[in-house]
Parts: structure tokens; sequence; C-alpha cells
């Protein structure tokens, strides 16, 4: 673990943004972390969505230590207590998942790393609040939309909240969340798309980035 619990939260809260993405090819995915951490990204998701991703986890942990030393690097889609201790051990900052689980919130207490989980109601905000979660993740925000935001936000104004789903690299959208009073948004396939992931297109991924983290810059209060 190479940064603090305070470091990854002033990241994710200063920046505005966390980058998710996944590849099961490792040189795709040490491009695209450098092609964000060019672009301004300094926290970046990497999801365990396949077999061994957490070998390509691993290695990519390596390099991002040699290329992009400022990078916060975390892990998500993380929904059991094990797979968090594993993610951990390889150098996961942070800790991220769909739903929320109290075992994970345990294991990333005792280790103080930051666990965001996800949360589809008030009462789950308040849960994983009590638990210890700094930052909870609106999920999924298409579905939740940012008047849910706004709503719970208004009875407890001291939540952090990352959404994730349904976020666009476009003004009005980005507008539309930080209006709402999100922290931070998790961007994934919208800041990765395919056609350049295909042509290798490293520099227009880290103008996405830079573009994305300008328009964030403007519309955050």
């Amino acid at each position: 673990m190479k940064f603090n619990k305070i470091q990854v939260i002033t990241a994710m809260q200063e920046t505005g943004m966390v980058a998710v993405f996944y590849n099961s090819d490792i040189e795709i995915a040490k491009n695209v972390l450098k092609a964000c951490y060019e672009g301004g990204v300094r926290a970046f998701e990497f999801t365990n969505r396949g077999d061994f991703a957490h070998e390509v986890f691993g290695e990519l942990v390596k390099f991002s230590g040699k290329e992009c030393p400022e990078m916060i690097l975390g892990v998500g889609s993380i929904v059991d207590a094990p797979t968090a201790a594993l993610y951990i051990q390889l150098g996961a900052n942070f800790i991220v998942g769909p739903l929320f689980n109290p075992e994970i919130a345990k294991v990333a207490n005792r280790r103080l790393i930051p666990y965001t989980p996800g949360c589809g109601s008030v009462s789950e905000v308040g849960f994983a609040q009590e638990a210890g979660c700094d930052l909870c993740k609106v999920f999924p925000g298409d579905v939740l939309g940012a008047s849910f935001v706004k709503g719970l936000k208004a009875p407890m104004p001291w939540s952090n909240l990352m959404v994730t789903g349904g976020v666009k690299p476009e003004e009005a959208n980005l507008k539309a969340w930080f209006d709402a009073g999100v922290t931070c948004v998790g961007m994934a396939s919208n800041l990765f798309p395919a056609e350049l992931i295909k042509a290798k297109d490293w520099a227009g991924i880290s103008k996405l980035c830079s573009d994305t983290l300008a328009i964030i810059k403007k519309v955050k209060k």
C-alpha cells in the first residue's frame, strides 16, 4: 500500500474522477493506465472482471510504481472479503464494489484502506457509513439519477458520494451530478471508447481524460 486513506480520498475529491477500466491484456492495461496518467487522472480503478484479473492487476501495480508514481491504483467489482484481501495483498490502495458487504469493510478498515461500496438506497448508505465507509458509491447511477443524490444529501449533508453508471464526459451530464452534490464520479466505457482501444490511440485517451477533468473543474462547486 503506497498511499494512505486520506491521500486516496483527497485525490478523488480534488480531481473529481476515478477512471474505471478492465482488460485481460496486460499491455493494453499498461498503455491505458499511462494514457490516463498523462491526461491528469490520479485515481484508477481496475475492475475484477475476468479470469486471472488479479494477475493482471499485480503486474499493473509494479508498472505503475515505475511509470506513474503519483497514480493511486485500486480495484473494483469486489463483492466478498477474501477477494478484497487478495487485492490488498497485491497493492490495491482502495476497494470498490457494486454492493455493500460489511465483511469487506472489516478487512479494509483493518488495513486503513478506503472501501467504497455500491449503495442503491439511503439506508444502505447509512449502514455503510456506520461500518466506516467514508465514500459511498451511488450505483447504478443511470437508474438512480442525480435527484437521488440531491434527495439523500438534504438530510445527510455529510455524505461523500461517488456515482458510477450513466456518467458521460459531457458538460450537461457532469454538471447535473456535481450540482446534485457528488464528491466524484467513476467513469468507465465512456472514457475508453472501444474504437480508441482497438486503434491503440493512447494519445486520444489522454486527451479524453484531460478534457473530462477540465469540464469537472469547471462544473464543480
